[in-house]
């Protein structure tokens, strides 16, 4: 399989389980992968601006609780 569409087509022919399976799978894939770049972007600094950003609105009482939000949905 080299292309998208073959690899479509395949997965078109799997059974019903068998697709979950690989649905789970890919998104564990892609979580990795998530998990992988912010590890990455931390690293290298990129998220430096976000933090102190949090940390001024801390700071500066601009923030509510979490369970706040969660509930007032």
């Amino acid at each position: 399989m080299t292309s998208l569409a073959e690899i479509e087509a395949a997965i078109a022919k799997l059974p019903e389980d068998e697709a979950r399976q690989l649905a789970d799978w890919l998104q564990d894939y892609l979580d990795e992968r998530w998990d992988q770049q912010i590890a990455s972007d931390v690293a290298a600094g990129k998220l430096d601006h976000l933090i102190q950003q949090a940390k001024s609105d801390i700071a500066a009482g601009q923030v509510r609780d979490l369970d706040e939000v969660l509930h007032n949905t």
